[in-house]
């Protein structure tokens, strides 16, 4: 079962189990699509996949397994840039 993140590894956005704007990679790792696209050059710094779409859960299957609530936030030189 996908592991719904609650938001991105890179800037910490809240991406809840609806946020159309989730990418995932081969592994799961979590981003949005600003810092996919700005940052990471859609390579996840983690593993090295590339970024999808995360799926949208529907609720049934959210009651069953619902998303993580723990927040996770990697510290990557990527993720490092600050944008002026």
């Amino acid at each position: 079962m996908l592991a719904l993140k609650p938001n991105c590894e890179c800037c910490d956005k809240d991406l809840p189990p609806s946020a159309s704007d989730a990418r995932i990679c081969t592994y799961e790792c979590t981003f949005c699509a600003q810092c996919v696209e700005t940052k990471l050059g859609n390579r996840c710094p983690n593993c090295g996949g590339n970024f999808v779409p995360r799926p949208i859960r529907p609720a049934a299957q959210l009651t069953k397994h619902p998303a993580a609530t723990e927040r996770f936030i990697k510290r990557h030189a990527a993720c490092a840039q600050i944008e002026t």
